[in-house]
């Protein structure tokens, strides 16, 4: 069929399927819905088909990325910097807005087509969801913007920039996981009606490292507490297996990590075990800390922590070996690839860091924000103790 016949034909299935025809019609054809509408017209019109005025195949206007072959990257560099790391709520710019930012680059485009962009990159209109973060720090976009300044920085000197964080904790035995699977009908998995915790084996504490250059990441699967000294040794572990491997000429390490937590910004452990981390690896590090109630923005959620809660959905988690496989066989098309290990270790709660240990750590606080942005720098001959545990 030539274009006017298939519009037509194309409205009158819509037409004998009544309300919400078009709509259904245009997902199946993939015409537009404005040419649906064309075609009903023409058939309540009874519009003849003008001779010679049929388009051939490929007429009309072309699409506009090929004829603007930099809007769809400008078109993400804006987005992708400010865009909210939950992957169920990506979308925080107007199109309109967008459409205005892109003509300041020379971009002449409309709404419509930077929508149809923007689904292509995977980005959509989401409805409400538990995202709630209640008050706003006054410095909270433009933090963001000065990590995304820094980040952007050490990438291009082809230097590592990693993204910290701990997954929520999982109970280990035969209880449910939300979620479902494919399995032969009316057999489903088994598990326990009562979510108590099995004294033997607890709960998982997965702490993953996502390189961002790399799309690789490292989960170390704790099996004891949540705590600053197992978060760096996550880390530590993380650079001896991978991360030394794939930047064996890195001269500094920069790490983004939420504000709170066992890698919080208050948390002086953490500042004593990144500078012991940092004499190790003979390597300065700069923290760069997410500003309070934004942990949903940092890329390990979105990037790593999503794809291994679908990749386990509908799965029992029933002992810590089974999480650390399931993590591991967690991929994407995007060619992301994960290596979990079990960390049995012991990582006693309540460890009380003295105002001497604080006075011997060697860090700069950045100008702007020094309470979230810190660099630790080599200690030549350390004055710590031994690692706590």
């Amino acid at each position: 069929m030539n274009e006017q016949s298939l519009r037509r034909s194309v409205a009158l299935e819509a037409k004998a399927l009544g309300h919400g025809g078009v709509s259904l019609m245009s997902g199946i054809s993939g015409l537009a819905r404005s040419t649906i509408y064309h075609g009903l017209s023409d058939i309540r019109d009874n519009v003849a088909v003008p001779a010679g005025r049929v388009r051939k195949a490929g007429g009309g206007h072309k699409k506009k990325s090929p004829r603007d072959p930099t809007l769809a990257a400008d078109l993400k560099r804006l987005v992708e910097p400010v865009t909210r790391g939950d992957p169920m709520q990506p979308l925080l710019w107007t199109t309109r807005n967008l459409v205005t930012e892109l003509a300041k680059e020379g971009h002449k485009v409309c709404p419509t087509v930077v929508s149809e962009l923007l689904r292509g990159m995977g980005y959509s209109l989401q409805a409400n969801n538990e995202t709630r973060e209640g008050g706003q720090h006054i410095d909270r976009d433009a933090q963001f913007q000065y990590i995304n300044t820094q980040a952007t920085t050490v990438l291009a000197a082809n230097e590592p920039v990693i993204s910290v964080d701990t997954k929520k904790k999982e109970l280990v035995g035969n209880f449910k996981n939300n979620g479902r699977e494919s399995r032969r009908q009316g057999r489903p998995e088994l598990v326990n009606i009562h979510d108590f915790i099995d004294p033997k084996l607890s709960r998982a504490v997965p702490y993953g490292v996502y390189d961002i250059t790399n799309n690789v990441g490292w989960v170390s699967v704790g099996t004891d507490h949540d705590t600053a000294s197992f978060a760096v040794n996550a880390i530590r572990r993380w650079w001896r297996t991978m991360g030394k491997k794939r930047h064996p000429t890195a001269i500094r390490l920069m790490i983004t990590a939420d504000g709170g937590g066992s890698n919080g910004s208050r948390v002086r452990l953490w500042k004593v075990e990144l500078q012991k981390l940092a004499d190790e690896l003979k390597l300065p590090i700069t923290v760069c800390h997410l500003p309070p109630g934004t942990s949903k923005w940092n890329k390990i959620e979105h990037r790593l922590f999503s794809f291994i809660t679908i990749n386990w959905r509908g799965k029992p988690l029933r002992s810590y070996r089974t999480i650390v496989q399931l993590i591991a066989a967690t991929t994407t098309d995007a060619g992301l690839k994960v290596r979990a290990e079990l960390d049995e270790k012991k990582y006693p709660k309540g460890v009380k860091v003295s105002d001497l240990q604080m006075a011997a750590i060697n860090l700069t606080r950045h100008s702007f924000h020094g309470d979230w942005t810190i660099r630790f720098h080599l200690i030549e001959k350390s004055s710590f103790p031994k690692r706590i545990d």
